[in-house]
């Protein structure tokens, strides 16, 4: 429902017709006015010929305006009613005691869940410690000799240029301690005066691993012969008199 009021040359409605306190009141005037600001309400929002207030006082508010030309509008006088019931003594509602909870067998099955999860992980432990890993047997394995059979897996490698990057900055960190794989490719290369193939070699796998286009055409097996080239020999226990 709207209620018409007149104020003067320009007209006014507001709804809610009957607004409770904390309600918007939203005010609509026939033409373009200036709603004065007041203590009484808030203003949440105005646009030329409409404006919304609300209070949370429960007497009347007044709404002073005035037209486009300066002229006064009139005032809006609004009721404010209180959400309260008559005569409420404002005390508040008894406490409930709380309601007791259904038997549930969630926490039945979430024991039973979590006991088996907890049996298959000692299974696997005990099967693990049991049986000697790739990666211990691999570590007996010399640090050339890896490098040598990763060069050749490189080759098959359907990443070879970055396969053989990896490879090289393995057995460049196992031999050099100085030279982690933690470094980037310039910090390895700033660390370390390598032999243009090796820097080749390693800025290839950059471009094969992070640039869109990949790779520069190039030489690989070439690059291979480089990278193996690096392998110290090994000294001579005893020659031959």
């Amino acid at each position: 429902m709207m209620i018409p009021i007149l104020v003067l040359f320009v007209t006014a409605t507001y709804t809610p017709a009957s607004p409770a306190i904390g309600d918007r009141v939203t005010i609509n005037y026939s033409a373009p006015v200036t709603v004065q600001p007041s203590p009484d309400f808030e203003i949440v929002s105005r646009k030329p010929a409409q404006v919304v207030i609300r209070t949370f006082d429960t007497h009347p508010i007044t709404v002073h305006a005035s037209a486009a030309n300066g002229e006064p509008a009139g005032d809006v006088v609004i009721g404010i009613r209180s959400v309260l019931a008559p005569n409420d003594a404002l005390k508040p509602a008894p406490l409930q005691p709380p309601r007791a909870l259904a038997a549930s067998r969630t926490p039945w099955i979430a024991i039973a869940i979590a006991a088996l999860i907890a049996a298959a992980v000692w299974m696997l432990a005990w099967r693990r410690s049991r049986r000697t890993t790739a990666a211990e047997i691999e570590s007996r394995v010399p640090p050339d000799e890896r490098f040598r059979l990763a060069v050749q897996a490189a080759a098959r490698h359907r990443l070879r240029w970055a396969a053989l990057a990896d490879a090289t900055r393995t057995y460049l960190a196992a031999e050099y301690p100085g030279l982690g794989l933690e470094l980037t490719t310039e910090e390895l290369l700033r660390l370390h005066a390598m032999p243009p193939p090796l820097q080749t070699i390693l800025r290839q796998g950059d471009l094969e691993k992070f640039a869109p286009w990949g790779a520069q055409p190039g030489d690989f097996d070439e690059a291979a012969k480089s990278a193996i080239a690096l392998i110290r020999p090994k000294p001579v226990v005893g020659g031959a008199e």
